[in-house]
């Protein structure tokens, strides 16, 4: 340790694959003065018994392109530092053995062909020829990616190894760190033993560890290790080489050939939580115990699939932890409860094919001071801080390992670890019929099952078995007066005598308004990018309350507190237990709350926008006139002590009105009918308001600018190159969820964002963004000039696109204009 430095300018914790891709690209970056710290020796842990599988194909359109250029860089990295990898281009194959899965892969290659992944859908006859020891005569079809690879896990970590000391890191072993240091916030150094190190910036790349050492530190990094087994065979004279990589996901199965032998591994659906009362300081190399009776099972179906195993010895049986995360995705990004301390962990069992582009896009993070691309879903600021609670991430584990390969069913929900947080209102929905989802932990309602019916989702690609309950729920908002319980709403409030100063330079509309309006906004990074998509209530002169979706509570609060000046009079405090909130929508919603209240909820004393406290049944609430539904009605905000007797209130009194209990996919459905816009899926930090529509929302004029301002202009003056586009398709019988490609005239030209069905409109809609490919405007004139078609799963089908809404895009419903008019001219 006499060796170490008292300084760098980056100190990284750990030496698997992660931390040294992550080395490797800082230094290509030029950030040379680059400390990595292993507590052992590089690779081991995890990164040395890993498959050294290099899939392309990923779940979003962000993660695939990283995992392609994962692929490009082990393709040349033994061409520049001399070291070999092991790495082959050598494809993958994908099976299915029915028409379900088959549908789940004909989905990704649809998915594929938006980021220009070679795709080929193909035969059980021609799988089969692609990979001659596998038994065919039960599959239905395949896919093959004959770009994916394989790589020696070791040999590429060392050759990044190589590669970051080439260029002036400093790469030290059997060196633990045993704390990370913080001042005032920020991360300012590490501590191995008795040795301290400076830093301006530390990253938690520990692996296994890296929950016990963000805790340390104050930061949440939830992951869990668990048992992951895979055997090696005897050497299989005459077998061909280089095969495909093969994935028979039903049987939870992956084969890859090696050196003449197979191995096999497993993605079992219950897995074996490991090290729950944490790992040995020795761990390094370290295996796991035999467990032959778990895995049996899992072993006859390979056997199944592959026939030639069962005459063939098995050379190895191997069992080793890897480390999993609550949702299955990685953690990456700057914690958001530490300045300048960075992680990039959990990467349940693909953190191979995964490190080369994370590895990237962290330096590029820490270089440029942002992430160089919408990162949302492997951004730790998604995770809330329970769950580093130990018990959660061990009851979790035990589901996430399988989630790897088991069906990726749209509005799939966790099994496990469930219950966490509920609203007040939780046994009273549950009572009527709730089918519960589950965001942040929280449960929420997301339809309710008519009675004599079972609140269980039962999985497919088609129209599930709640399509005809929440179209009921959907009818009831349009027609009648429908009641969400919105209670997992993230509430924030900024008070101080600078806050409106404060809030008016965070958000892109004005704040500056009277007491008692809403302003919706978005907060903008400053390239123009959406941060976050929320509204603001001026409750008085010098207190805003601010109401943003249960999935950005982290990341929003933690935006909103580092862009509050120090010297400036405004303190944030996150209040989002304190109130439930029940969303009363529908052309029936004045009339019902009029019973309930004294309050007058007249267009003229009540107009669109506005925010009072009232009395409703025995309680005081804060009643907002917004919606996300497109819709006459209210948000109430209900102190929670007084949730339940609101709700109760409300239930009796609507009963005469027609009032239905609603779930989130009824109001899912409503908002894509109205086209309003989801964060996450169709707004991110790299989408402007200009690009999504949302224009409307900015205040160009107001003193002091904004976040964000100086790029929008720039854009606005050169004019967006794509815009987000509202789809409708022409047959009504498919259905619609994310990244299906746009084609225009037979050319590609987007990717669908979000999709529901629209019950009013009477056809499945979608969200997307598209451009020009002759770098014109995306207008009217030219959205209507050409051939429109989506890609679902590999069947092109007509479409229309439009730049307004299909559902009431003069907004009438919403600000009740009709009955405005007719209330006019009934009083002339």
């Amino acid at each position: 340790m006499t060796d170490l430095p008292k300084s760098a300018q980056v100190v990284i914790v750990g030496g698997g694959i992660m931390g040294c891709s992550l080395a490797y690209h800082l230094t290509l970056r030029g950030w040379t003065d680059v400390v990595l710290l292993e507590r052992k020796r590089l690779t081991s842990g995890t990164t040395w018994h890993a498959a050294g599988l290099v899939g392309q194909l990923s779940p979003s359109h962000n993660l695939t392109r990283l995992a392609q250029y994962t692929t490009e860089l082990y393709s040349q990295l033994e061409r520049e530092t001399g070291q070999s990898t092991g790495y082959r281009q050598i494809g993958s194959l994908a099976i299915a053995s029915n028409l379900e899965r088959f549908e789940e892969l004909k989905h990704g290659a649809s998915m594929a062909r938006c980021f220009g992944l070679e795709v080929n859908i193909v035969s059980a006859k021609e799988a089969g020829e692609l990979w001659p020891l596998m038994a065919t005569e039960d599959l239905v079809g395949a896919v093959h990616l004959p770009k994916d690879g394989q790589t020696n896990p070791v040999d590429t970590t060392q050759a990044l190894a190589r590669g970051a000391k080439v260029r002036g890191a400093k790469i030290f072993e059997n060196t633990a760190v045993t704390e990370i240091i913080v001042k005032d916030g920020r991360a300012v150094g590490v501590r191995a033993k008795d040795h301290e190190i400076v830093a301006e910036y530390v990253v938690n790349c520990a692996g296994m560890w890296a929950r016990d050492l963000g805790a340390s530190a104050g930061t949440t990094v939830p992951l869990h290790a668990a048992e992951h087994f895979y055997i090696v065979t005897e050497p299989l004279p005459g077998i061909k080489k280089h095969l495909p990589v093969l994935r028979d996901a039903d049987a939870c199965t992956y084969v890859k050939e090696d050196a003449g032998k197979l191995l096999v591994g497993w993605f079992e659906p219950v897995a074996k939580p490991w090290g729950m009362n944490g790992i040995p300081e020795s761990f390094e190399f370290d295996t796991l115990p035999d467990d032959l009776e778990h895995i049996e099972p899992l072993l006859e179906g390979a056997i199944r699939r592959v026939p030639i195993l069962a005459k063939t010895g098995i050379q190895l049986f191997f069992n080793g932890p890897e480390s999993f995360t609550p949702d299955d995705r990685y953690m990456l990004g700057e914690t958001p409860e530490v300045r300048n301390l960075f992680v990039a962990a959990g990467f349940n069992s693909i953190g191979i094919r995964s490190a080369g582009g994370a590895g990237k896009v962290l330096a590029d993070w820490m270089v440029d001071g942002h992430p160089p691309m919408d990162l949302w879903e492997v951004d730790v600021r998604r995770v809330m801080p329970f769950q580093s609670n130990r018990r959660y991430l061990k009851d979790r584990t035990v589901e996430t390992l399988g989630l790897l390969y088991a069906m990726h069913w749209p509005f799939r929900q966790a099994e496990t670890a469930r219950g966490v947080r509920r609203s007040a209102l939780h046994d009273r929905l549950l009572a009527r019929g709730a089918c519960f989802g589950e965001v942040a932990g929280f449960e929420r309602p997301n339809w309710y099952a008519p009675q004599g019916r079972e609140a269980k989702y039962e999985y497919t690609y088609g129209r599930q078995n709640w399509f005809d309950a929440s179209a009921a729920e959907h009818r009831a908002v349009r027609e009648n007066v429908g009641l969400f319980d919105q209670s997992s709403f993230a509430k924030f409030v900024l008070e101080g005598d600078d806050a409106e100063h404060v809030l008016n330079r965070i958000c892109a509309n004005n704040v500056s308004v009277p007491v008692g309006r809403l302003v919706y906004t978005q907060w903008l990074n400053e390239r123009g990018g959406i941060e976050a998509d929320l509204t603001i209530t001026r409750e008085s002169e010098k207190r805003f309350l601010i109401v943003t979706a249960a999935a950005t509570q982290v990341r929003d609060f933690a935006w909103l507190k580092r862009n509050i000046p120090d010297a400036a009079r405004a303190v944030a405090v996150d209040v989002s237990s304190a109130y439930g909130v029940l969303g009363v929508m529908g052309p029936k919603s004045r009339s019902l709350l009029s019973k309930l209240t004294d309050a007058d909820l007249s267009n003229a004393a009540f107009p669109f926008a506005t925010s009072k406290v009232i009395d409703l049944g025995y309680a005081k609430v804060r009643a907002s006139r917004i919606t996300y539904v497109g819709e006459l009605g209210w948000e109430l905000y209900v102190p929670t002590e007084f949730a339940q007797g609101v709700f109760d209130v409300l239930v009796d009194e609507g009963a005469s009105f027609g009032m239905r209990l609603a779930g989130y996919h009824a109001m899912n459905s409503l908002r894509m009918e109205k086209g309003y816009r989801h964060w996450g899926h169709d707004i991110t930090d790299e989408d402007t308001p200009l690009e999504a529509g949302l224009g409307f929302a900015v205040s160009w004029s107001k003193p002091h600018g904004f976040i964000g301002r100086e790029a929008l202009l720039r854009q606005k003056e050169t004019g967006p190159k794509r815009r987000m586009v509202h789809i409708a398709l022409d047959d009504p019988a498919p259905l619609l969820y994310h990244n299906e490609p746009i084609w225009f005239d037979g050319r590609l030209v987007g990717r669908v964002t979000s999709g529901m069905y629209g019950h009013t409109v009477g056809t499945c809609l979608g969200l997307g963004y598209v451009e020009n490919p002759a770098n014109g405007a995306v207008d009217a004139a030219w959205l209507q000039s050409g051939k429109i078609e989506i890609e679902v799963a590999g069947v092109r089908v007509p479409a229309r696109a439009s730049l307004r809404a299909f559902y009431d895009p003069a907004n009438n419903r919403v600000k009740d204009v009709e009955n405005a008019t007719a209330v006019s001219a009934a009083a002339s």
